[in-house]
Order: C-alpha cells, then structure tokens, then sequence
C-alpha cells in the first residue's frame, strides 16, 4: 500500500479513503507544561503572542510527536473580539470568559463592526500563517475555533439558556451573527494556511439543550460552516462535550467529517448511530493521560481502538500537566494501528 505524508494521511482518513495507517493527531487542546519547557514558550504568554503560541503549537508535533500542528490553544479569542471580559489565566489554566456584552437585538449592533485582524483572533491567524509556513506541505495545519452556539452563549452570559426557552428575539440573531462570523474566521484561517477546521462547541452538548433544540439552535448554525468549509474542500470536526451519544445522529446532519466524542461515549454505540462522520476520540484526558501511566494509556487506548475509533486521540482538551510520556504512548498507538 502507499505510503502517505501525514497530511495526505488524516486528508484522506477525514474523507473515509483508503489509507496506509491511523494518523496520529489531536483536535482538541494540545498544550501542555512540559511541552512549554521543552520550547521555551509558555502560557499565558502563547495566548497573546503569534510567534509563541506557534512555537507551543509546534512542540506538540516536535516534543510529543502528533503528526499534525493546531491553534489555538483555549476558545476566549472570539469572545473578547466582540468586547467580552477575560481572565486571562496562568501557566497551567486556560483564560476564560468572565463578562458577556449582548443583553437585548440593540446590544448585538454594536459588535456588529469587527475585523478579524485585530486582538487575539488576529494573532492566531498570524500563527497559523506561521506553522503553514514551515509544516503546510508535509503536515496537517489544524484551525480551531469556538462554535457558533458556545460563542452566542459567550456573548450573551448567564441568560443564554433562558432566553431560548422563552424565544427571545435575541437568540436567533445573535446565533446567525456568530455563524456568519465563524464561516468569515474559518476562511481566513485557510487563506492563511490551515486545512483543516475543529470546532469546538461545548455547551451545545445533547447532556444540555437534548436533540430539538440541537437541531433548531445548533445544527442549521455549524452546518453554515461546514458547507463553506466544504466548497474550499477543507475538512472539519466537531467537538462537543458531555455525553453525546443520543444526539450523534443529528450532529451527522451537520455533514462534518469527523465527530470528536468525549470518554462518557461508548465508541462501539457511537460508530453505529452516524451514516457519514467517523468517530474521534476518546481516552479520559484525566484518568488515563493525565493520572495514568503510559501502560495504562497503552491498555486504554486498544480498548478503543478493537471498539472501531476512526481516529485515536484525547477525548477532551489535553490536560496542560498532562505527562509526555503518556500522550507519546497515545500516539505509537495511533501510529501502529492498521485499519
């Protein structure tokens, strides 16, 4: 069989093509202290700083050996683009969203007037210019972004969940304001050399809002991104936490080519309730790659992989005192696996 670069490898693993062996890659936050040790750049820091946060990106590949380089490295940058407060978080935790900025249809008309090279969102668009620059041709270059329903959450706060049980005016517009966004983001990102697009969408979990209002308030939102992503023929993942089993095949609908499932999902169950994606995922970031061993990583890791995982990886966000040794165990398992 053929040999393949890794890009060509998850190109054609993501599209269910014929392929020599796993690629060995992660979708979801890959950072970690001894990988900032390792490279000399270190949170916060490589949050605010393109040069940075493309030198930890690239540790992931050089120091922990992921066949594939991913930005950024938490899902604040979109929000704060819109005027939202961050804690800014430290060496080991990731900032976080701590003030929202659209209350009512009159608040969202003033955020309406952004531009995607200014803050945080601009510097990963430098970074993933960046990795394209130096890894595009042999390795996957991975864009990450907030989805559509997590950010309107983002922007709007505690009255979120509220307002969509009681119809607000507001939830639909602010929903199609994000999605417009994130198909404006996702571009970019390819115009400056990412090929392939992971949305992460976490509170738009099944364990949250359950299927009809998964399918009015998040999938008709993250299928604009994926169309476009579609027509540019770059590849996209979904991510969404919590227990999502139930909902797998109305998160099919959206046409993504892979769906990221966290531990609570039996992958077995998982494969059979979707016709088009392939399943990604799912060791436990903490018991197994944060508080395992690599002989445990190793024997969690053929539990999923005999369950018929498209793609081995972390079933969460990596993490950040996660040891290097368990996520290089994650990765010869990926690597050694055949389809």
């Amino acid at each position: 069989m053929t040999e393949y670069t890794p890009k060509e490898r998850l190109y054609r693993a993501l599209r269910k093509q014929q392929v020599d062996r796993m690629p060995a890659v992660c979708f979801t936050q890959t950072a970690t202290v001894e990988q900032m040790e390792a490279c000399g750049a270190y949170w916060p820091e490589a949050h605010a700083d393109a040069t940075k946060m493309a030198t930890l990106a690239e540790a992931g590949h050089t120091v922990i050996g992921f066949e594939a380089v991913r930005v950024p490295f938490d899902i604040t940058a979109e929000a704060e683009l819109f005027g939202c407060e961050i804690k800014a978080g430290d060496l080991k935790q990731q900032p976080s969203v701590i003030k929202h900025v659209v209350k009512n249809l009159e608040d969202l008309d003033k955020i309406k007037d952004y531009n995607l090279k200014e803050g945080r969102v601009g510097l990963v668009l430098e970074a993933v210019k960046i990795l394209s620059e130096k890894y595009g041709k042999e390795l996957p270059v991975i864009g990450s972004m907030i989805g559509p329903f997590s950010l309107a959450q983002h922007i709007n706060g505690d009255a979120w969940f509220g307002n969509l049980f009681t119809g607000e005016d507001v939830v639909p517009a602010l929903l199609d304001f994000c999605a417009d966004f994130n198909v404006k983001y996702a571009k970019a990102m390819v115009e400056n050399g990412a090929d392939t697009i992971a949305i992460i969408d976490p509170t738009a979990s099944y364990e949250l809002i359950g299927g009809e209002f998964y399918e009015k308030y998040a999938l008709p939102y993250q299928k604009k991104i994926i169309d476009a992503m579609k027509e540019l023929d770059v590849a996209t993942v979904l991510h969404i936490c919590g227990n999502t089993t139930n909902g797998l095949g109305i998160m099919d609908k959206t046409g993504v080519n892979g769906i990221s499932v966290d531990q609570r999902v039996d992958i077995k169950t998982a494969t059979g309730n979707v016709e088009n994606a392939i399943i990604i995922g799912n060791l436990d970031p903490v018991a197994v790659l944060w508080n395992g061993t690599p002989e445990t990583v190793e024997e969690a890791s053929k539990k999923v992989l005999d369950a018929g995982v498209g793609l081995l990886t972390a079933g969460c966000g990596i993490v950040s005192m996660t040891p290097t040794a368990n996520l290089r165990k994650m990765v010869e398992c990926a690597i050694n696996h055949k389809y």
